[in-house]
């Protein structure tokens, strides 16, 4: 099976869309009247059971990029099956694609997103479609690719982390002179200030800790507590929350973000706590709601109430 075609390929020739002229071919769906023109045709339909992998951006009128493609390590892919019921125009384009094949056309939020639409876009806002259907892969072949993918993203956000780790490292530091703190940094990156060192044996993997935490974004943003008051004080009280109360943890058994998992087995019952985490250690390049930006330095004030 080959590889897939550079994305940069794809998207070049989907967005070619721009210069298109009167002899490209254009074609109009049954269902929403979806006018669709092909940049390049294709000519190979996968079989039934098979799938097919494509390229695709999502743009505003304005050419403001909504979706695409190029953003994430994964293409888009579908599972052909003709027995599949087509209800919009869109799964009319979808349906119908074939290997090869570059599509450009552009419709309605209404009629693109139908009952899915963004809140942000009006139902009359116009969007276009640029799309490209690069490869045909079985099961088994469609798996070693991800796999293959996957191995390499992981590469990547390893030599991401690294970075950001090194670039991280000088705010926290200076954070940490701005407050005044006798931190310790740990070989992962990690900086934690023991305020309180608790009593009892060491902590080890997984022992169950029940800690009563604070967490704030380095600007001093409270984003999530365990404790009722702090809440109240920080107007971010949840009345729906179940409890305000210690959170259990299984130390070192990755149910928390790495920086937790670290910094709880230098801690002991009854220990106090700060831990400044950068980044790679908390969520990364993920967002966490709307509290939590992608790429957060995170600060913790913890408390372990008790050790089981």
């Amino acid at each position: 099976m080959k590889n897939s075609k550079s994305l940069l390929a794809i998207l070049a020739l989907v967005l070619g869309a721009s210069i298109l002229t009167s002899c490209k071919k254009t074609k109009v769906t049954e269902k929403d009247g979806i006018e669709y023109t092909y940049v390049k045709e294709g000519n190979e339909k996968a079989p039934n059971g098979e799938f097919l992998l494509y390229n695709f951006e999502v743009l505003t009128g304005s050419d403001s990029v909504l979706i695409s493609t190029s953003d994430n390590p994964y293409p888009g892919y579908m599972q052909v099956n003709d027995s599949m019921q087509i209800r919009t125009g869109m799964d009319e384009i979808f349906l119908g694609l074939r290997k090869g094949d570059s599509i450009a056309f552009e419709s309605t939020v209404k009629t693109i997103f139908g009952e899915n639409a963004p809140p942000f876009l009006k139902e009359d806002d116009v969007i276009k479609i640029r799309l490209g259907a690069f490869e045909i892969m079985n099961e088994e072949a469609i798996q070693a690719y991800f796999d293959k993918v996957m191995a390499a993203e992981e590469v990547k956000q390893s030599e991401r982390a690294a970075e950001r780790i090194l670039e991280e490292d000088k705010i926290i530091q200076d954070y940490i002179n701005e407050k005044g703190l006798k931190a310790e940094k740990t070989e992962s990156g990690l900086y934690y200030v023991i305020e309180e060192e608790g009593t009892g044996d060491p902590v080890t993997p997984g022992t169950t800790m029940l800690v009563d935490y604070a967490g704030y974004l380095i600007d001093g943003t409270l984003f999530d507590t365990s404790m009722e008051n702090i809440a109240r004080e920080n107007d971010i009280f949840n009345e729906n929350r179940p409890a305000y109360e210690p959170l259990p943890v299984s130390v070192g058994m990755g149910q928390v973000i790495p920086g937790w998992d670290e910094g709880l087995l230098l801690l002991k019952k009854g220990s106090k706590g700060k831990f400044i985490i950068p980044s790679p250690l908390g969520y990364g390049e993920n967002a966490m709601g709307a509290m939590i930006p992608a790429n957060s330095i995170l600060v913790f004030d913890v408390d372990v109430a008790d050790v089981q």
